[in-house]
């Protein structure tokens, strides 16, 4: 119960610096779009770039959407820290004709329930603390409840260009609320996709490509400087089944510094590493390491028309002050039937 008090009070401290009338800052802005969504992509430490076959390439490379052939629909939960905190997804995405495939996403992080104290103070001698010593107290009738909201819309499109090379691009909405204030940003995402070999595939994508700005009601500004993802993958049939490592590369421009896995001046890198091993397309086992020093596993197996994803991130740190471990689920709706085919 500490632990969680103590994780809502660092959390909400965080969140009220950004309704501070302050300039423009430009680190750290939008983190909580570099989480991640997917019980697949996730139990492989991210590391998806390269891969992307499924709707949640919407996020990690909008051109891997047009290696859709069916109408998919994703949904995914996640509780983090002690269940303070929740994250959910959903998306849905419809190849078009022989080229095209258009997708729509949205994810919602948010601490639900948060206690708003700043009217309840019956404060007898008008210093503004509360005080039992001069008859200070709460008029708990006045207590009220708020909620932290990230929001985030996408809206992707993707285009086979021919049998090695696809391109993708999202155009995204940005909404956060802290209690009466609010803000509101505006994004674009590119991406590509090159087969190299029949077991080599090559990705790359600029997340926030033109800056994106998030303007607050307070008069606050954010910017989300630009996220250059590079990534690989290379499939090896092993034991009736299918191995497939990855590994991805983050390269942001903000400075850093020591806050990353490796920098040069005001770049940054971090990496994301990962494997799937699929057998027989029935049964799939992952694991991977993450930009933010998280190993993770994860599982998922494959029936009739539907995908059920786990994963799982454990923090690497000490057991006395190790955060709480994170589980996450997805499920992938594929109407593969003939009728739906591209």
């Amino acid at each position: 119960m500490a632990k969680r008090s103590l994780l809502a009070l660092i959390f909400i401290v965080f969140c009220t610096q950004f309704i501070q009338p302050q300039t423009v800052i430009g680190k750290y802005a939008g983190e909580f779009l570099a989480i991640g969504v997917g019980g697949r992509p996730l139990g492989m430490g991210g590391a998806f770039t390269a891969i992307a076959d499924d709707i949640t390439a919407a996020y990690y490379n909008p051109a891997g959407l047009a290696q859709m052939d069916y109408p998919q629909l994703s949904l995914m939960h996640d509780q983090r820290y002690g269940n303070l905190v929740s994250y959910n997804y959903a998306a849905v995405g419809i190849p078009y004709g022989k080229d095209f495939t258009f997708a729509v996403s949205a994810l919602r992080l948010a601490v639900d329930g948060i206690y708003d104290t700043r009217e309840a103070l019956y404060d007898a001698n008008g210093d503004g603390i509360l005080d039992i010593r001069t008859n200070d107290k709460l008029d708990y009738s006045k207590i009220k409840e708020f909620s932290n909201q990230d929001w985030a819309f996408y809206l992707s499109a993707a285009k086979r260009i021919d049998d090695k090379l696809m391109v993708g691009a999202n155009f995204k909405v940005i909404r956060r609320d802290i209690a009466e204030f609010g803000a509101t940003g505006i994004g674009f995402d590119i991406g590509a996709m090159y087969r190299a070999t029949d077991q080599l595939m090559l990705g790359a994508s600029v997340q926030d490509v033109t800056t994106t700005l998030v303007a607050w009601s307070t008069g606050r500004n954010e910017l989300i400087t630009p996220t250059l993802k590079l990534g690989a993958a290379y499939s090896v049939s092993l034991l009736g089944g299918v191995l497939l490592p990855t590994v991805d590369f983050d390269l942001r421009f903000e400075g850093r510094k020591y806050a990353s896995t490796f920098n040069v001046g005001p770049v940054s890198v971090d990496p994301h590493v990962g494997f799937e091993y699929n057998f027989k397309n029935i049964v799939s086992v992952r694991a991977g390491y993450n930009d933010v020093k998280q190993f993770t596993v994860g599982a998922g197996i494959k029936l009739p028309k539907l995908n059920i994803d786990y994963s799982f991130a454990r923090f690497n740190m000490s057991e006395d002050d190790r955060l709480p471990d994170s589980h996450r689920i997805s499920i992938t709706l594929t109407l593969e039937e003939p009728r739906f085919k591209r």
